[in-house]
């Protein structure tokens, strides 16, 4: 493939950051959650765009790679959610500067999985046995991103925060949006910049997991790139989105696990059977659906649910534990 692609693509994604936060959030303030669906809605609609132009110049196999790849995307970057929202409340940063840190964050992530994917790339190209290595790890993340505790971690322990706090004076309240401020001639850093850093440390953490994921999909560079960056970018205003509601889709964790085991074991089998990319699709997006409806349902029965009266659920529970206590007695 030739350069111009590359270079229209690279142009593009500039001209958007640079309008996103040069004109329409050059002043800090709280994103509404109708402001961030309106951009959400933006991102995804050119996304879309962009994937009709791959089918057309690229033909129907590269295009449904694409949108496989964008979907894995997307949903595992939904876990990068997760980790926003609670260093955001651990560090009590105001509503007003999130969509800083994010952008940011954001761009730092985009530097950062661009050298992923071409070192990814050229592994693949010169080591055919990368593939299997890269399979055995998706599984292995995916079993143990199942099984993985649920509790949060110390963020305030940190030792990027630590190591940072020792090269810089840290201030211990905001000076608005910056992440740097000077007094008396001596360079503090503020909280802020702690955040941004355990941002980018932390979509370092999940690039190391979603890259390879892509790559079970196709070992074209400009698609995984493409479909990557196009995810990444509307990952800020899904996040404002997705704020609040996040909590309610309790099989969210164990669908992407699935998800992880699926490409992981596509990618252990390319050279005994390549999965069409239309049937990895319809899985991807099966599993994603069966958990958020699932989730969706359980919370529903549960609101209608009377207080002071037993569940289905907790019923058949208490009547285990009667029969399991009986059955003890009498041996």
């Amino acid at each position: 493939m030739s350069l111009l692609p590359w270079a229209g693509f690279l142009l593009f994604v500039a001209l958007m950051l640079a309008l996103d936060l040069g004109v329409f959030h050059r002043h800090a303030h709280a994103v509404s959650r109708k402001e961030a669906a309106i951009w959400s809605g933006v991102w995804i609609g050119l996304a879309g765009v962009f994937n009709l132009v791959v089918y057309s110049a690229m033909g129907r196999e590269a295009g449904l790679e694409w949108t496989t790849g964008y979907v894995i995307e997307k949903s595992l970057s939904v876990d990068n959610i997760f980790i926003f929202l609670l260093i955001f409340s651990t560090f009590a940063v105001p509503s007003e500067y999130q969509h800083r840190v994010l952008f940011w964050g954001i761009l730092g992530a985009l530097l950062m999985r661009g050298a992923l994917i071409f070192a990814g790339a050229a592994l693949l190209g010169s080591f055919h046995f990368i593939i299997y290595v890269f399979g055995a790890f998706l599984i292995i993340t995916g079993l143990r991103f199942l099984r993985s505790s649920e509790e949060a971690p110390s963020l305030e322990k940190n030792r990027l925060v630590r190591l940072a706090k020792r090269i810089f004076p840290t201030t211990e309240t905001y000076e608005g949006q910056k992440f740097f401020t000077r007094r008396n001639g001596v360079l503090f850093a503020t909280p802020l910049f702690l955040v941004l850093l355990l941002i980018e440390s932390t979509d370092l953490i999940f690039a190391v997991d979603s890259v390879p994921a892509i790559f079970a999909i196709t070992d074209d560079a400009f698609i995984v790139f493409t479909s990557n960056v196009f995810a990444i970018l509307g990952l800020r205003s899904l996040y404002f989105v997705l704020n609040g509601y996040l909590a309610d889709l309790r099989y969210l964790r164990p669908a992407l696990a699935a998800v992880l085991v699926f490409v992981g074991t596509k990618m252990a089998l390319l050279d005994v059977y390549k999965i069409p990319p239309l049937v990895s699709l319809a899985v991807i997006v099966g599993i994603l659906g069966i958990a958020i409806t699932a989730s969706l349902i359980v919370n529903r029965r549960e609101s209608t649910h009377v207080p002071g009266e037993l569940s289905p659920g907790e019923a058949d529970e208490l009547l285990r534990g009667a029969q399991t206590h009986d059955g003890g007695g009498r041996e």
